[in-house]
């Protein structure tokens, strides 16, 4: 007889706990699915073994065993570690976080192959290595060889060839007989990743998990990795979670981006699980990017990660030549229009050079939003109190938090005027008028509109890399990574969009942006060129992002963060008090809000902000306040303890009914 220790495969806070059963199966092991009676009426439920005990302390009264175990589905050990880890780190239930590394979709009923069908994969060109990446492969090889765990941040310019090096780092991790997890920021980004892999792996190697497979492509994906038949998996954010036999390398490229961060419980941080499971292998996790996030170059600076830098473009090519158009003057000088005088006459001498052209605005729909000239009236989501953008090809405003949607009204609701209009720009627009004033030139969309169908996002920029599309206007998905000697001009519409959010981090966003669309241009044998409009051409993260100045920028960035204790100084903790009672959820939060502050004593008034209103107050019916505590590297496991506690304590009262408690550990969208 064995004693186990369970995780219920149940959604509730109240039953977050560990369950001691006894256990008649002898081959029983940490990770395995099994199946056990719960609750007063004894309903089997699923649960996975988080320990397996020859005996207990004490006589546990009432004891109930485990019915029978599951052979199809099993983790192991170091993922139940994992997880153990997520409900600590995440402040997430324990199933929340073992459902990350469960698979979607079911066996196929009838035995048949769903194996994603991969794009057409490119010729694999072995390119000799630049001195800069010869440097950074002997730095990461020795570690691969020898099975140390280590994080490297590869810093490299945009176009420097940092995904050669990460092809040469996964082949010696195959030579040596481990496997690779290779992760991107989007979705979209997956084909081109997948197709180089392809071409240097082999397609029967290499696995694709992400969500725009269906449901059983991804259980047939995530069986043949489990059995071992693929032993590179490549996707975004989840993919971290791939049931990998034994982890030699996990790549995170492009690491700077926010979609690594999950807004989802369990609201995870990729590269934090990525390297929590490298230092249980020995692996080694390479970060990749062109402008690292702040936290991450902080902690290379002292030598948390190895910093490897790639200062030049692998193919030689000078970075673009880049100039700031101040949008003021276009305005004084009678141009309303979104292009610039400056941007028309590069895209015209571009296109009649037989360049292509990228035009980013990372804003999508067409117009921001509905106002009535007479009385100012704005539509707003009814739900979320934010203004609804205009989107011309449904005509219709939407909401682009809910999804909620609404006719245009012919009359002004408010005041029954006639003088609806439509302010501002979104991708749609540019996309219009890029087509009216440059009609020869097929012009194409690449956003969340135009990329919701299967296979959208990548037959887009299939028809872009063959040169069949002339112009590529764009979202910030267009920003990320993509690959295209022919393009000439990258033109940068609005570069204050964000940093125009409220946010500590508008500034690193707005200078990750545009260097990181800039160098889209010139990635084959000529000199690209950048124009960027701005209403603030003298703002520093501008400024610095036309020099691609990472250094300087950073440098300026630190001491701003550092005078106002925000990360990489410390954990921000979000907790949101939510509730359909607005009083409920003002009360909740005030009470929690105390809390803390009794906590913190006389630090609080620097280091516990709030409560106030979400910057999206309503949202689903419900009304949310927004309380954030700062929390130095010193105090992270008291402040874990101590919010664990709470949030376990206010489960089991009386106040869950009125409203509900989150918790978010460095919330990437302070919203």
């Amino acid at each position: 007889m064995k004693y186990v220790d369970l995780i219920i495969d149940n959604d509730a806070e109240r039953t977050d706990s560990l369950y001691t059963y006894g256990c008649a199966f002898d081959d029983v092991s940490v990770g395995m699915r099994v199946f056990a009676p719960f609750t007063a009426g004894n309903r089997e439920k699923a649960a996975f073994v988080a320990a397996v005990k020859d005996e207990i302390g004490e006589n546990i009264k009432g004891l109930k065993y485990v019915s029978r175990i599951d052979g199809e589905i099993a983790l192991d050990a170091n993922t139940i570690d994992i997880c153990v880890w997520m409900r600590k780190r995440y402040f997430c239930r324990y199933i929340e976080a073992v459902h990350c590394f469960l698979p979607a979709g079911s066996p196929s009923k009838r035995g048949k192959s769903r194996r994603p069908e991969f794009d057409e994969i490119p010729d694999d060109i072995r390119v000799s290595l630049t001195d800069e990446q010869d440097a950074a492969l002997k730095r990461i090889l020795p570690r691969i060889d020898g099975g140390r765990y280590r994080t490297f941040l590869i810093h490299g310019v945009t176009g420097s060839g940092k995904t050669e090096v990460y092809l040469r780092a996964a082949e010696r991790t195959l030579e040596k007989g481990k496997d690779v997890i290779v992760l991107v920021p989007e979705i979209s980004l997956t084909p081109q990743t997948i197709g180089r892999f392809v071409a240097r792996f082999g397609k029967e190697r290499v696995a694709a998990l992400h969500s725009k497979l269906s449901a059983g492509e991804r259980y047939d994906e995530w069986r043949r990795i489990k059995d071992g038949a693929a032993q590179i998996v490549i996707g975004a954010r989840s993919a971290v979670f791939a049931p990998v036999g034994d982890i030699g390398l996990i790549v995170v490229d492009e690491e700077h981006e926010g979609s690594y961060k999950s807004d989802m419980s369990p609201k995870y941080d990729t590269a934090e699980v990525a390297i929590k499971r490298a230092g249980q292998n020995g692996a080694v996790v390479i970060l990749g990017s062109a402008t690292p996030s702040l936290v991450s170059n902080y902690r290379a600076g002292r030598r948390l990660y190895e910093r490897l830098r790639l200062k030049r473009r692998s193919t030689g090519t000078p970075l673009p030549n880049v100039s700031i158009v101040d949008m003021r003057d276009e305005l004084k000088n009678g141009n309303k229009t979104i292009f610039s005088l400056e941007l028309y006459r590069a895209m015209d001498e571009s296109l009649a050079a037989g360049k292509q052209i990228i035009l980013f605005l990372n804003r999508r729909g067409h117009s921001t939003f509905v106002s009535c000239r007479s009385c100012g009236y704005v539509m707003q989501c009814d739900d979320c109190g934010i203004a609804l953008t205009y989107h011309r090809a449904e005509d219709e405003a939407q909401c682009h938090f809910c999804g909620k949607r609404r006719e245009i009204p012919p009359l002004c609701p408010c005041c029954g005027g006639k003088y609806m209009r439509f302010f501002g720009a979104g991708t749609e627009k540019v996309e219009e008028l890029a087509r009216e004033l440059f009609p020869y030139a097929a012009t194409e969309r690449l956003d969340l509109d135009t990329t919701r169908k299967k296979g959208s996002a990548s037959g887009l920029l299939t028809r872009f890399r063959k040169g069949k599309t002339r112009i590529l206007v764009g979202t910030q998905l267009v920003a990320k990574g993509l690959d295209f000697s022919n393009v000439g001009l990258v033109g940068i519409v609005s570069a204050d969009v964000s940093l125009n959010i409220p946010d500590f981090r508008s500034a690193e966003r707005s200078f990750q942006l545009i260097t990181q669309a800039a160098g889209r241009a010139g990635r084959g044998d000529e000199t690209g060129r950048v124009i960027i409009q701005s209403y603030k051409p003298e703002h520093y993260a501008i400024c610095l992002a036309a020099e691609n100045d990472y250094d300087a920028f950073y440098s300026a960035e630190l001491s701003l963060r550092k005078a106002m204790e925000y990360p990489p100084f410390c954990d921000l903790v979000q907790i949101t008090v939510s509730s359909r009672d607005e009083t409920a959820a003002t009360a909740g939060a005030d009470e929690f809000a105390e809390l803390l502050r009794a906590r913190e004593g006389a630090a609080s008034r620097k280091r516990v902000l709030g409560p106030n209103r979400a910057r999206i107050y309503k949202s689903s019916e419900l009304f949310r306040r927004l309380i954030y505590v700062k929390t130095p590297p010193s105090d992270r496991e008291d402040i874990e303890l101590f919010l664990s506690e709470k949030k376990r304590n206010f489960a089991m009262s009386k106040d869950s009914k009125k409203y509900s408690i989150s918790i978010d550990v460095n919330p990437y969208n302070c919203t």
